[in-house]
């Protein structure tokens, strides 16, 4: 079983990969219409939204959650580490 990078969602299914290319290391809800990945600010926007929706968090709270999970992927993790 393969983890998306970007999301960490469980990608189990075909259905589940960008393109349903098995070996492409990002889900589908990761993934832009030409299929590339999406960039970091477009993910973070995302879940982000996601949080507020199915959460019910505020903006400061969702963003906060957001960067605390993404600085735990591997696509993401280097983004945070720009501290000198």
């Amino acid at each position: 079983m393969k983890i998306c990078i970007a999301c960490g969602m469980p990608m189990l299914e075909k259905s589940d990969f960008a393109g349903e290319d098995t070996k492409k290391d990002y889900c589908i809800h990761c993934t832009r219409p030409d299929g590339s990945m999406q960039s970091f600010e477009e993910k973070k926007a995302g879940m982000i939204h996601f949080i507020i929706k199915t959460q019910g968090f505020d903006y400061k709270a969702a963003t906060k959650i957001a960067e605390s999970n993404m600085k735990r992927l591997p696509a993401w993790k280097d983004c945070f580490n720009t501290e000198v």
